[in-house]
């Protein structure tokens, strides 16, 4: 018996696309995370979280006569990222492997780039970019490095290094992933304090690592809030068929009573961009001034209409165009069925007197 295998599909040019953006996000969020540790956190002998930090707490250990000093960093992060990827990988499994093997490998490999990039830069200039105002060099170093780590955590993957043991104790310990990454970072930027002379350099970490915190918090979820509008109103007809066919956006239709009349009501449910509410906004106050709105932001949407092409939400009677699908036909209701016909009960004799009777039959005598 032969067994026919499946030959593998060829990918469309879509997905070739969506992959190609999304390799090249992870190297240009790479690219800036290590960007900003070569040439303004570690020239200027700050402190910071990650294995970067500890990069610098081992370079900080090497006497200035080594040769190999400046690669110290390099070479420790490398180390560091490769071993809790291999632990990564025995704890958490294969599908996590996948997620964060660019970025064990490409911020590394970054990283020692541009440092070769700013030794000669420092020696062409005669001093690391801010060395005169190491406030500055700790703002921007924490402002790029958050916007390279966000714009990398964005897509769903992941820079590696020291995001693995918190993910490691939130499946195995139950502790919270951003508890734990506060308390490495901090663990790590008061190792560095040890070594880090003047001792004022080492406390830049602190703004460093707040700060970049910061940034990816509002980096990551760039493209996927919107906006949440809830609409209670007698026009509610209305304002659901200004949304389909104005707006554009799906709407749900959800059923309330007020609280103190006790009134029957209609509350219309819709998800909008921040620049469609601008739009919502000013026709639902054209129909009805009186309509009464609530507005929040939702972290993220999935669903039709925000994560799928071709969408269409134009209203029934608006489908005439042949090559949208055509509105399935009502139903069509079947008459009643007419009862079956009863027995009629037997119609009553007339009754007879006995006399009657024997004038009727007079052979029974």
């Amino acid at each position: 018996m032969k067994i026919k295998l499946r030959k593998p599909q060829k990918p469309t040019r879509r997905q070739v696309t969506k992959f190609l953006l999304y390799a090249v996000i992870i190297v240009l969020g790479n690219m800036l995370a290590a960007g900003a540790s070569a040439f303004f956190i570690i020239p200027n002998n700050l402190s910071m979280g990650g294995t970067t930090g500890l990069g610098i707490f081992v370079r900080n250990l090497i006497p200035d006569a080594v040769a190999w000093k400046e690669w110290a960093s390099s070479i420790t992060v490398y180390v560091c990222n490769i071993a809790l990827f291999i632990l990564g990988t025995v704890l958490l499994g294969k599908t996590f492997a996948a997620s964060v093997l660019a970025g064990t490998v490409l911020y590394p490999t970054f990283l020692a780039v541009f440092n070769l990039a700013e030794a000669a830069l420092e020696s062409s200039l005669g001093g690391a970019l801010c060395s005169d105002n190491l406030l500055l060099a700790a703002i921007l170093g924490g402002m790029v490095f958050g916007l390279g780590v966000g714009i990398v955590v964005r897509v769903g993957a992941s820079t590696g290094g020291t995001d693995i043991p918190p993910l490691i104790f939130q499946k195995y310990f139950n502790w919270p992933v951003s508890v734990s990454l506060w308390v490495i970072d901090m663990a790590i930027v008061a190792m560095q304090m040890i070594v880090i002379r003047p001792f004022e350099n080492a406390l830049y970490g602190v703004i460093i690592v707040l700060l970049s915190s910061m940034v990816v918090e509002k980096v990551a979820p760039i493209g996927m809030k919107r906006t949440q509008v809830k609409i209670i109103s007698t026009k509610y007809q209305e304002i659901r068929d200004m949304i389909l066919t104005k707006v554009h956006r799906g709407v749900t239709v959800l059923y309330g009573q007020t609280g103190y009349l006790k009134e029957d009501c209609y509350m219309l449910l819709t998800i909008v961009s921040h620049r469609e509410l601008v739009t919502l906004k000013a026709e639902v106050q054209r129909i009805d001034p009186e309509a009464f709105l609530t507005i929040s932001t939702v972290s993220e949407v999935r669903g039709r209409g925000f994560h799928s092409d071709g969408v269409d939400f134009l209203m029934p009677q608006d489908r005439a165009n042949p090559h949208l699908p055509p509105t399935p036909p009502p139903p069509v209701s079947q008459p009643p069925a007419s009862p079956a016909p009863q027995p009629s009960a037997p119609a009553p004799q007339p009754s007879v007197s006995p006399a009657e009777e024997t004038k009727k039959n007079p052979q029974e005598q």
